[in-house]
């Protein structure tokens, strides 16, 4: 098994309970110190724009993930243990369910918002 750094697993631990802004914090740690590491921006673009989603900033959650798309892009299928063939499909249906009419909601309006869809991440190796 690689070791990884404790924040990515970390990242996996809180992307999978839904605490978006934690990931966002602990990827933004790492990428810090390896700002080429495009993988990194990836997932951290993924994560805020889920979190951009759920207080009603639409044109954020779709700038953030189409960002995401295409970091990622690079890294398939596999890398750092992510395979991002399960990855995609959520990134994909997510960029689907943005309403492309609106731009943000006010917070107390996200619930009439399309729900997104569930991504759980696991490490494959």
């Amino acid at each position: 098994m690689t070791d990884y750094p404790f924040e990515y697993y970390e990242f996996f631990i809180k992307f999978n309970e839904g605490d978006y802004y934690t990931c966002h914090d602990l990827l933004e740690d790492m990428w810090m110190t390896d700002k080429g590491n495009l993988f990194l921006k990836g997932l951290l673009q993924m994560s805020v724009a889920i979190y951009h989603y759920s207080y009603g900033n639409v044109k954020g959650a779709r700038l953030m993930m189409q960002a995401a798309h295409d970091y990622l892009q690079a890294y398939r299928p596999v890398h750092w243990g992510l395979d991002l063939e399960k990855v995609y499909p959520f990134i994909e249906k997510c960029q689907r369910t943005f309403p492309a009419e609106l731009d943000r909601v006010p917070y107390e309006e996200v619930v009439m918002l399309p729900v997104l869809p569930v991504l759980f991440l696991y490490l494959e190796d």
